[in-house]
């Protein structure tokens, strides 16, 4: 028999910049704000039950990887499945949206072997970074079909988390385009979808609580924290209602038709030193920032592909119907040009709003609708440069594409 769970009836294991989060500071949602199944979690209730073993993910930025309510849903799984031994996987790396998401999706997650559950975030860094309505549908669609080609019975949640944009536009009567986008790709494969932002605007509202004091900044206080957890942790409550019994089968997912024919649904990352052409470029084995800019994990004391000086020139062949370059942009980085199969040479600017402060890593697609055949990339460091900038750099941590 199903033993029913208190939301508040087990303790939270986690530590934030302002102290420890206890069981008491969970905020419970009084209802079911804004969750929409679609779909049960009978699938990974199941595995949890019967096989007695979860592999559980999250994938997302800076909300996902930090200390919070990541961690309450890991307490509240291990509570609710107490025979079940749990691997939790945490992909949440700062600064990082949808597109980086589909294309590491195979080193972050699928290569630690079968998901069962995962939850997904991108709302409040695809609008952020400025990705277009095209490349977040793109994007979420491609992680959504990866995930399902890797097991088609992966149940798996979306999220759409809060920030003063947001707030903004509904506020003013709008749904913020991410969470459009988002959404169409959740309604189209019918994946179970969370949605705080407009859940917090709402409490908000409603004089539960506040911005400024309680919930505090995108990246939650505890108490915001606390907000999110109590609504995931209903949300779960109401999708495992059905007891998983023998009469239950486990259900493969059927995939319908791609929203976007070049969605990202077979990303990866591919090694630094496959170019075949390296006129003015070193590989750095060993690569760290001299400056005091920041830098994030995965982009420092690792092998970069490193230019400091206009004019340096690589070549890759690679056979993919889209090609990226993933980079760690920081005080000095410069501009680029670029072009495909002898085609016309296209300029980018690698300087990002965050540059002179921090290496970040920033993924640019440089072409997404290319034949399903082998192709070429050209690409050489520019003599031009935004103005901010303190030099002529470029270092590639990965190239990405995505399969046919």
């Amino acid at each position: 028999m199903r033993t029913t769970l208190s939301i508040l009836s087990f303790i939270i294991i986690f530590f934030t910049g302002s102290g420890r989060l206890h069981a008491q500071d969970i905020i419970a949602a009084p209802g079911s704000y804004h969750h929409n199944i679609r779909s049960s979690l009978l699938n990974c209730q199941i595995r949890f039950e019967k096989e007695n073993f979860g592999r559980v993910a999250f994938l997302g930025g800076s909300i996902t990887y930090n200390s919070g309510w990541r961690d309450s849903i890991c307490a509240y799984l291990v509570k609710r499945f107490p025979n079940t031994d749990f691997e939790f996987i945490n992909a949440g790396i700062p600064s990082m949206g949808s597109t980086p998401a589909a294309f590491r999706l195979e080193r972050d997650v699928l290569s630690k072997g079968r998901v069962d559950l995962l939850f997904e975030e991108a709302a409040v860094n695809d609008a952020s970074n400025a990705r277009s309505t095209k490349e977040q549908i793109r994007a979420m669609e491609g992680i959504i079909r990866h995930l399902r080609y890797s097991n088609p019975g992966m149940n798996i949640i979306m999220m759409y988390f809060v920030d003063p944009d947001k707030i903004r536009d509904y506020e003013m009567g709008l749904t913020p385009l991410v969470i459009q986008n988002h959404d169409k790709v959740a309604r189209h494969y019918n994946i179970p979808s969370i949605n705080l932002a407009l859940e917090v605007t709402e409490r908000i509202r409603k004089g539960e609580f506040n911005w400024e004091v309680d919930f505090k900044n995108l990246h939650p206080s505890p108490f915001g924290q606390g907000v999110y957890a109590g609504s995931m942790i209903k949300f779960l409550e109401d999708a495992f209602l059905i007891e998983a019994n023998d009469d239950n089968a486990f259900t493969y997912f059927i995939m319908p038709e791609k929203l976007d024919e070049y969605c990202y649904d077979k990303g990866a990352l591919i090694d630094i030193s496959k170019p075949e052409l390296l006129n003015g470029w070193d590989i750095d084995p060993m690569w760290s920032p001299e400056d005091k800019a920041g830098v994030r994990t995965n982009y420092h004391d690792v092998t970069m592909l490193v230019s400091s000086q206009p004019g340096s020139l690589l070549k890759l062949s690679f056979k993919a119907k889209a090609i990226g370059i993933a980079v760690a942009a920081g005080p000095d980085a410069g501009m680029i040009e670029y072009r495909i199969d002898g085609g016309e040479w296209h300029s980018l600017n690698l300087f990002t709003p965050w540059s002179m402060h921090l290496h970040l890593p920033w993924y640019y697609t440089l072409s997404a609708e290319l034949a399903a055949k082998e192709h070429v990339l050209e690409l050489r460091t520019s003599s031009m440069k935004d103005e901010r900038s303190k030099g002529y750099s470029c270092r590639i941590r990965y190239f990405f594409i995505n399969e046919f």
